[in-house]
């Protein structure tokens, strides 16, 4: 029943009949209900269907206008990580959240959400304790961000550019920050995807800036390689004539792609997710959200 429940929703993600906030609240709704029969291969489904995603996205998007648009979110990334960074530092030591979960949680907001967190923990040597709390945090304001964002970018009239890069600054995991500005328009996707993936390639300096504070030797860093191949798809399907004949299909398999991404996404947030989560990581989560969100919406509006 379960299975035959689960495999029913990602057949309706593949034939595109629900978009993907429906998908996210089909999987919220299911793994509450009947359970994710599934569980052991979800994280890994996850990783690679948004990998998947992002580079076929790369085969809609012009590189001339994806350059244009990383330049113009590139000082504000660099403010907002910092800032973001430093004011989690002293959020952490006001809540007396656990020093590891705090600067996870702060990471996953600076950077790229669940994908930082990944990457950081290693390095702090966190245990799954800790990494699963901060994951929690930024799942659950993430699922939230993708009804949101496109609400309250219509309620004030933003131009599909603004929207885009207000996604990317302030909206953590890629899915939903995909999943947002495709909502919105073909313009906020392409400026979106650009400014986050960009952004998330932060991940590396943060990471050995990382190992110096908490003094961690010998620890790995990863680093995201599949951003290298959605560049690789954007320049093929801007110098590469021939692509267009294929391009818009890829397109189309990979928003199917993340739209199933979003529906699993939804999958892990079970009630004992939300209970294990605990009211002060979850407060440092929120705040920081709010800031980084005010943030970048107040500077986009007042430069442009």
């Amino acid at each position: 029943m379960q299975q035959a429940i689960f495999i029913l929703i990602i057949a309706l993600c593949l034939f595109s009949i629900i978009s993907p906030p429906i998908a996210l609240l089909l999987g919220v709704i299911m793994v509450n209900i009947f359970g994710n029969p599934f569980a052991e291969f979800n994280n890994k489904a996850i990783t690679y269907l948004l990998q998947f995603s992002v580079i076929g996205l790369g085969f809609g998007m012009n590189a001339t206008s994806a350059l244009s648009a990383g330049k113009e979110g590139f000082l504000l990334t660099i403010f907002s990580i910092f800032s973001t960074l430093i004011l989690g530092t002293f959020l952490g030591k006001w809540l007396r959240t656990d020093k590891k979960t705090s600067h996870l949680i702060s990471c996953g907001t600076a950077i790229c959400g669940g994908s930082a967190i990944a990457a950081i923990s290693p390095v702090i040597k966190s245990n799954e304790n800790q990494t699963s709390i901060a994951l929690g945090v930024i799942f659950i304001l993430n699922s939230i961000a993708l009804f949101v964002f496109p609400f309250i970018g219509h309620q004030l009239n933003l131009s599909q550019q603004d929207f885009g890069l207000w996604c990317a600054i302030a909206i953590h995991d890629t899915s939903s920050v995909v999943g947002a500005a495709n909502k919105y328009g073909a313009e906020a996707l392409q400026i979106a995807t650009t400014v986050k993936l960009a952004r998330a390639l932060w991940i590396i300096p943060i990471s050995l800036l990382t190992a110096v504070i908490f003094k961690s030797k010998n620890s790995k860093i990863k680093i995201p390689y599949f951003i290298g191949l959605f560049i690789l798809a954007m320049l093929f399907n801007t110098y590469v004539p021939e692509t267009a004949i294929v391009a818009p299909h890829i397109v189309g398999i990979a928003k199917i792609g993340l739209t199933i991404t979003l529906f699993l996404i939804g999958a892990t947030l079970n009630i004992n997710t939300l209970k294990s989560v605990g009211v002060k990581p979850l407060l440092q989560g929120v705040l920081l959200w709010i800031f980084i969100a005010c943030l970048g919406l107040a500077s986009i509006l007042y430069f442009h």
